[in-house]
């Protein structure tokens, strides 16, 4: 596990981002008494196995089912006596101290078992290194007939919703325990519905289809911000947070938004780590707050917090932006005009740009935290240079068409690809995909360009069909998130020189980073192999989708013969291509004529691009 990068979006006075006081589990004699006492049995013995499956993922449901019940004994001894020996434990370390007693654990995981010679924390960080998001050597579920699955629900509901936190939990390692637990409530939701249905199988399918659309989407969104938080640290995860909740909840006081951050990041903290019984416990408590507040937050609460407890969660992380408030006065008298702008600042550094960051995002939820964060980054850049000046005042007088640049580039990048997409559709968009980004890094494998072209396209597909004033936080966020994935890849694998500097860049500045880049000049193609440009039958009887796949795999590898190549020389390929296509499948002999053609073609295509034979 890499140390957690401590470059931050902004730089760290020491101030303003105090922790909250309250209550903390160390406040507890016993961690695991004072968990079960709030989360209650059936609730504490579903995160248990939660927690079990995502740590031991080859495990079956009843091998699982026993270590649960040993937690289960240990939290009711300990509810009777906070004070016996292993009741004050912290409950990760409990659970850690339980995996290592499990029997053959080196047989089944091999190095992993390795992790158990650790001290905490690194024990924990080892074995997390380990987890698989839907691993090959999981077969994929095969649920019980209609009759049979309703039957079972009837007679034994609490087995079938264990059996499917655990089918959830040991495929989506990463996936936070509340969100199993919302997941499995509306599986229940949809067994209780299609249960009465005519045609039950059809019901579920439906509903199941749409409950693993919400698990993918949730994942993605929590891993980020795990990745966030483990890469970039603290500071810059409550940035991003500040920034979101201001918008979110503009009406909420700045020291209410600021507690908010504080918590969610104590909260998300326990999550990633995989602690899921303090995660779910703690989520639990925070909402409640929200609830019990939702004057001061949001109006748009109050639906969500008439829910059951389990349902509220995702409600309230997917609840829509609060209206903001009438005649909120400009920002430009505050933080441009005002002649005394240095003094604030540097009386209290952190404070007032978290304030700042606060006044701005309130102000404009139409555009994603990572462009807010340049915006912040930017005024505290220009503050940076213009304090040390004779006369700051006139030095960040023009300060907001300086910072309007940062908005203005995304805006004109969204509108252009929109544009693009909403014209030209789906199938060119991921094209014009294809050939920037083999151009900028055609190192990667044509299989990898292909997977991070169709993910870019989706966004496309996603963001480009909202409104207009929503399109641009939606593209930039997932966007971030398919950078922010790849960055992690090439870690590991590292692509070439600009690749690394962009992921070497700020969270917020990577995907304008990305979009500047441009062809990778040091690169040397590989020797011409003709087997890259195999013409078979294929590319007549195969299924339109596996032709369509295979054509964009030819144009990605003919791209990484010559990444300079001009958009030109690109059309007069594809046409020659198009036109053999088209010649040789109404052919009596395909094979022949695809010999005979493909081999003209490649000559036509080096000589186009001046590539010697």
């Amino acid at each position: 596990m890499k140390a957690i990068q401590t470059d931050s979006e902004f730089k760290n006075s020491g101030a303003g981002w105090g922790e909250v006081p309250g209550v903390t589990a160390e406040d507890h004699k016993s961690q695991i008494a004072h968990r079960y006492n709030d989360l209650k049995e059936e609730t504490f013995k579903g995160v248990a196995m939660i927690t079990f499956a995502q740590y031991l993922q080859k495990c079956s449901y009843d091998g699982l089912s026993k270590l649960v019940k040993d937690i289960v004994d240990l939290a009711h001894k300990c509810v009777a006596n906070e004070d016996a020996p292993e009741c004050t434990k912290p409950l990760p370390t409990i659970f850690l101290d339980r995996i290592c007693q499990v029997d053959q654990l080196r047989d089944s995981y091999g190095d992993m078992a390795d992790c158990c010679g650790k001290a905490d924390p690194e024990r924990n960080q080892c074995f997390l290194s380990f987890r698989v998001h839907h691993p090959d050597f999981i077969p994929p579920y095969q649920r019980p007939a209609a009759d049979v699955i309703c039957t079972q629900y009837q007679d034994n509901r609490v087995a079938l919703l264990g059996d499917f936190v655990y089918t959830v939990a040991r495929r989506n390692p990463f996936l936070h325990a509340p969100a199993i637990l919302g997941l499995a409530a509306e599986y229940e939701k949809a067994l209780k519905t299609c249960c009465s249905e005519s045609d039950i199988g059809a019901c579920l399918d439906d509903k199941a289809s749409a409950i693993k659309e919400r698990a993918k989407l949730i994942g993605v969104q929590q891993q980020h911000g795990c990745r966030i938080l483990e890469k970039y640290g603290e500071r810059t995860f409550q940035a991003n947070k500040l920034a979101r909740f201001s918008q979110k909840y503009p009406k909420a006081q700045f020291e209410e938004i600021i507690q908010l951050v504080q918590k969610v990041k104590g909260v998300y903290k326990e999550c990633c780590e995989g602690d899921m019984i303090e995660c779910v416990d703690d989520w639990s408590e925070l909402v409640n707050s929200l609830c019990s507040k939702q004057d001061v937050f949001s109006s748009k609460l109050k639906p969500c917090c008439e829910k059951p407890a389990v349902e509220r969660t995702s409600c309230i992380v997917e609840a829509d932006f609060d209206e903001k408030p009438d005649n909120l006065p400009s920002l430009v008298e505050k933080y441009i005009q005002d002649k005394e702008v240095c003094k604030s600042y540097e009386a209290g550094h952190d404070a007032f740009l978290s304030e700042f960051v606060y006044e701005y995002s309130r102000r404009h939820p139409e555009l994603a935290t990572t462009v807010i964060l340049r915006v912040a980054k930017g005024y505290e850049t220009l503050l940076d240079k213009c304090c040390k000046t004779d006369n700051p005042a006139e030095c960040y007088g023009h300060a907001e068409e300086e910072l309007n640049k940062h908005i203005k580039e995304t805006q004109e990048l969204v509108k252009t690809n929109c544009d693009l997409f909403n014209t030209h559709g789906e199938a060119d968009f991921l094209k014009g995909i294809l050939v920037r980004y083999t151009k900028k890094m055609p190192q990667v494998s044509t299989d990898t360009l292909l997977e991070i072209g169709k993910k870019m396209t989706a966004v496309g597909a996603k963001c480009c069909s909202l409104p207009e004033e929503k399109r641009l936080a939606c593209s930039e966020h997932y966007l971030s998130i398919v950078i922010e994935k790849m960055c992690k890849k090439q870690e590991s694998t590292p692509i070439n020189d600009q690749v690394t500097q962009c992921c070497n860049e700020f969270y917020s500045y990577k995907r304008p980073c990305f979009t500047a880049m441009g062809v990778d000049t040091k690169y040397v193609p590989p020797p011409f192999d003709p087997m890259m440009f195999n013409f078979d039958d294929k590319l007549c009887s195969a299924p339109p989708a596996e032709r369509e796949e295979g054509q964009l795999k030819l144009l990605i590898n003919l791209i990484k013969r010559k990444p300079q190549m001009t958009e030109d020389q690109i059309k007069a390929i594809a046409g020659g291509f198009t036109a053999m296509v088209e010649k040789c499948c109404k052919a009596a002999d395909v094979d022949t004529c695809l010999g005979e053609e493909g081999a003209a073609l490649i000559v036509q295509s080096r000589a186009t691009l001046g590539i010697d034979a």
